[in-house]
């Protein structure tokens, strides 16, 4: 398994890239997951002021044939940011792990289980490239198939995913081990393009999109949490 450690408009010192490697215990993570392939590190810095103290993050991801797991985390300095990213990294494994376990022998197939049978389930293949350009004086910055002249909301990053189709307690399932807020994925009972978001303690809301070629404007925008 490689640990690959890398910069996002920062420069990442030798002497962090040895702690990273001391910290992150492969032999511990390959007992709670021993299908890993590799885990990335990034880091990045914010020169605000303002945020002295979460200037440093630091996102782990984890690839393996189950699903990807990321923790990421801000502090002060980046060692501080590492051990907090690294400890939700862990708590994450260990509940993927004792899951796994509870679900032998009912028939059901674990996350990690579902990557041997599902081939490219949960797996990241893209991210955005910002190009900007000058049309007739006014600044024009594209991203993807965007394109916005002048000041306007600005798309900083793009990825696209690519994934089979799941049950809703499988998705929620995924959301939790990526610990985001909010999950996109595709109903396997509706074959939708649906969304599972948290609410409020432990209660989940689902959005399932339809599509409606009579529909004009308009969409299935709004706050997730309604």
């Amino acid at each position: 398994m490689d640990i690959v450690v890398k910069g996002r408009k920062t420069e990442v010192p030798e002497r962090f890239r040895k702690h990273v490697a001391e910290k992150l215990n492969l032999e511990k993570i390959q007992k709670l997951d021993g299908k890993v392939i590799s885990l990335d590190v990034e880091v990045s810095k914010e020169h605000n002021p303002r945020q002295a103290d979460r200037s440093d993050r630091v996102e782990i991801t984890l690839h393996s044939r189950g699903p990807v797991i990321r923790a990421e985390a801000a502090a002060g300095d980046p060692y501080a940011a590492l051990d907090l990213a690294h400890g939700k990294l862990e708590a994450r494994l260990r509940k993927q792990h004792d899951k796994r376990f509870t679900r032998r022998g009912s028939g059901r197939l674990s996350a990690a289980e579902v990557a041997d049978v599902v081939p490219g389930v949960a797996a990241l293949n893209g991210s955005g490239q910002v190009v900007s350009e000058e049309t007739d004086g006014v600044p024009t910055t594209k991203m993807g198939s965007l394109e916005v002249q002048g000041e306007g909301p600005l798309v900083v990053r793009e990825k696209t995913h690519k994934a089979a189709p799941m049950t809703l307690d499988q998705a929620l399932y995924e959301m939790e081990l990526v610990g985001h807020d909010f999950y996109l994925f595709v109903d396997s009972d509706t074959k939708q393009p649906s969304v599972v978001y948290r609410r409020h303690a432990y209660d989940y809301g689902v959005i399932h999109l339809e599509s409606d070629p009579l529909a004009e404007g308009g969409g299935a925008g709004g706050a997730l949490g309604g």
